[in-house]
């Protein structure tokens, strides 16, 4: 039998309710595998393993009494740092934050205990959440297990590595520009972006947000399997009265046809070669196994990224003096490129870019009427050197523009999906599918069939 930290969610929860082996075990084993890694590449910045143990515990016995203890008995997750967990810091990467402790749990938390889930660690994430990288100076930097010279993606770079390393089976991570999708990229791991509405937030330690978070922002799960990701955004959407903004849409919808629009490089984005050539073989797959697929042109992309920029920096803007007082160097340099490249919105400036994500949301519901799976990039290139967005201002802007469709998509609050294809060399590759609103169950579908013939992500030990 493998290693506990070595197995799939499903793998742990069908043995831990079978009482094949217990709930302490494979936590034993999780906490044991984060003690051995972890300092190697800082994926997890605050540990539970009292909190971890005892809710094993607790799940074994109600398991010997014959309770149902609910989806993910004993799976050992993460929680990303930017989210309220009862007792423990939302530091956001923020020295401001250290000791902003949390007196209850985000309803995404809370969901996750209640389906067995067991909190192993608090996972990494750049100061303010805002860059496909993960470093600040209260926590440090977290290295990519798969390379160390590469990033491995942000926000969500430390629940990426954590997964990809087998500290956890499941990371929680959050998405409002790619920072969930973008980590599991670079990590070569699966993971969702739900849409919008679909998995409820709040973070009681905080004001409630702005409007721009409110309209893109996501949490979802990083996992090693499509298996994985259906069991985790199953367990992390049960509805929360904290959450007005939480919509009550059923997990699978109706029967849709098996047709994919091969979109390789929209809007004339520049695709590195290993890139073209994860998404032929994403392609092949499909069509081997049924699906229809055809190159054909989506709608616009560039503007719905160009959107998302206008309110994520206007929201940034309105942080600016806290930006200031944090000091962090690497989030100065990237919040003063990001603002410079977006325009500063007044009020009228603001009706006109919510007019216009309305049109172009349309357009794009008409086209997934039609072709309900879009094949495309992940990014535009392979995954980048550590801290490469902090060097020379060429380098950050062929960053931005490698990642436009992590950009692109929170503006039309659609679910997107990253699914690994393998490694390019040294460096993990794979391709990202868009669906319909509410439809990740169609992604999955398609995702499972790209999984089963380039191979199922497995974990990695660091050299």
């Amino acid at each position: 039998m493998a290693e506990f930290w070595e197995m799939d969610a499903s793998e742990i929860a069908q043995g831990v309710t079978s009482r094949s082996y217990s709930a302490r075990q494979v936590v034993e084993s999780h906490l044991a595998r984060l003690s051995e890694i972890n300092p190697g590449i800082n994926a997890v910045v605050q540990e539970c393993p009292e909190e971890a143990l005892a809710a094993a515990d607790v799940l074994d016995d109600r398991l010997a009494r014959g309770e149902d203890v609910g989806p993910l008995a004993g799976v050992p997750v993460t929680i990303k740092v930017n989210v309220d967990q009862k007792g423990y810091a939302t530091t956001n990467g923020l020295k401001l934050q250290k000791d902003l402790i949390a007196k209850q749990d985000s309803p995404v938390v809370a969901n996750l205990r209640r389906a067995g889930a067991v909190i192993v660690g608090r996972t990494n994430t750049p100061a303010f959440s805002m860059r496909w990288f993960t470093n600040n100076e209260l926590h440090g930097m977290t290295l990519n297990p798969r390379n160390a010279d590469l990033t491995p993606g942000g926000s969500s770079g430390g629940a990426a590595a954590a997964v990809a390393a087998g500290i956890c089976a499941i990371g929680h991570g959050t998405d409002i520009a790619g920072s969930i999708r973008y980590p599991a990229y670079a990590c070569g791991l699966q993971g969702i972006r739900p849409t919008v509405g679909r998995v409820p937030a709040r973070n009681a330690t905080a004001p409630d947000r702005y409007i721009g978070a409110q309209m893109m922002a996501v949490s979802g799960p990083i996992a090693r399997s499509i298996a994985d990701l259906r069991l985790g955004l199953a367990a992390m959407s049960v509805g929360d009265p904290e959450d007005p903004l939480w919509i009550p849409a059923p997990l699978t919808g109706e029967a849709l046809p098996k047709k994919v629009a091969f979109c390789p490089a929209p809007d004339g984005m520049e695709v590195d070669d290993a890139v073209l050539a994860a998404l032929t073989q994403a392609a092949e797959a499909l069509r081997a196994a049924g699906w229809q697929v055809e190159g054909i042109d989506c709608p616009p992309i560039r503007e719905a990224a160009e959107i998302n920029a206008q309110l994520w920096m206007a929201e940034s803007r309105a942080a600016a003096a806290t930006i200031a007082a944090e000091d962090d160097p690497d989030a100065t340099v990237v919040f003063q490129r990001m603002t410079a490249d977006s325009t500063e919105m007044d009020l009228g400036g603001l009706m006109t870019c919510l007019q216009r994500r309305i049109g172009v949301q349309r357009e794009w519901l008409h086209f997934l009427a039609e072709w309900p799976v879009v094949l495309c990039p992940s990014s535009g290139m392979l995954p980048f050197a550590q801290q490469s967005d902090v060097g020379a201002r060429s380098g950050f802007d062929r960053i931005m523009e490698a990642q436009l469709i992590q950009r692109a998509l929170p503006t039309l609050g659609l679910p997107g999906l990253s699914v690994a294809t393998g490694m390019a060399g040294a460096a993990p590759v794979g391709v990202q599918l868009i669906g319909g609103k509410f439809r990740e169950d169609i992604l999955f579908d398609a995702g499972e069939v790209i999984e089963a013939a380039c191979g199922q992500p497995r974990v990695t030990t660091p050299v």
